[in-house]
């Protein structure tokens, strides 16, 4: 693979979102700055999402009026959870990307945007309406794809049937969320292959929450299923405020990167910049 088959996306929006002491603007910005010179696909740099329920994205549009945009190729993305945020977010001329979790578990639906999986359908096809007019793109997070901790009925069957249903609505880029840190590389190897080879036309990625200890390995199943779009975190920091993953951070972006410069993978990265970014984050995430 050359390095334009990789789409690397990296994810302090997920790494800061749950930090219990609110991180200043500038700070926040200084950081993503760093990281927007470091050469990642894609950026996923915020959310528009209720200040309540995520206090620390409350400065989103703050953060977005501080990035220096002219100088780098990455492309931004913003979380939405309902339709007020996707009226928002498109408001914003240089956010590229709209990404909306949408999870195959109902009790999850319900925990992290406040709403049933058919009403957060109806959401997802009034943002694709709104990306189109808008001249964004949608990105949905397939959430709880590998499982979930609540009892809700969970197999590879559920996982097909909803990415059908969202293609078939016109999602181009689909990203099968772990949000619990529940795949194995077992799971991930069985899964993702099978929805590459369905779902020819649409963009396949993977968004993994994972202990240390078993990151390797997810990446490794990941990499052997074919998925070029990797969504990680510097140092792995993270996890979703609205599930119960208190010891799963995401995948860190430095064992990606390493990783595949192991495989010989040419990801060109500007690795001056992502050690400044490297150092920075002490002052972030202590």
């Amino acid at each position: 693979m050359s390095q334009n088959d990789f789409k690397l996306v990296e994810c302090p929006r997920d790494a800061m979102q749950g930090l219990h002491d609110f991180v200043p603007t500038e700070l926040k910005a200084e950081y993503l700055n760093l990281l927007l010179q470091v050469g990642f696909d894609t950026l996923d740099f915020g959310s528009f999402v209720s200040p309540k329920a995520i206090p620390q994205m409350a400065d989103t549009a703050e953060v977005l009026a501080q990035l220096g945009l002219s100088n780098t190729a990455t492309k931004l993305l913003a979380i939405v959870a309902n339709l007020k945020g996707v009226e928002n977010a498109v408001k914003h001329e240089v956010v590229d990307y709209l990404g909306f979790p949408f999870s195959i578990s109902e009790t999850f639906q319900q925990r992290n945007t406040n709403s049933s999986i058919l009403q957060s359908l109806n959401t997802v096809e009034e943002m694709l309406s709104l990306c189109a007019k808008n001249n964004k793109k949608a990105v949905v997070y397939l959430s709880m794809g590998f499982g979930n901790p609540y009892g809700d009925e969970w197999n590879y069957e559920i996982v097909e049937k909803w990415a059908d249903v969202l293609v078939g609505k016109g999602v181009a880029i689909l990203s099968l969320a772990d949000t619990v840190g529940v795949s194995t590389p077992e799971k991930i190897e069985s899964i993702l292959p099978k929805l590459i080879s369905k779902f020819k036309n649409t963009e396949i990625g993977i968004h993994l929450h994972s202990t240390p200890a078993e990151r390797f390995e997810k990446i490794e199943a990941a990499y052997r299923s074919g998925v070029k779009r990797i969504d990680s975190a510097l140092k792995g920091f993270g996890g979703c405020p609205m599930a119960a993953d208190d010891l799963t951070g995401n995948i860190a972006t430095e064992d990606v990167i390493a990783f595949l410069n192991a495989k010989g993978e040419n990801i060109n990265l500007n690795m001056n910049k992502w050690n400044e970014a490297m150092a920075l984050s002490g002052k972030i995430f202590g």
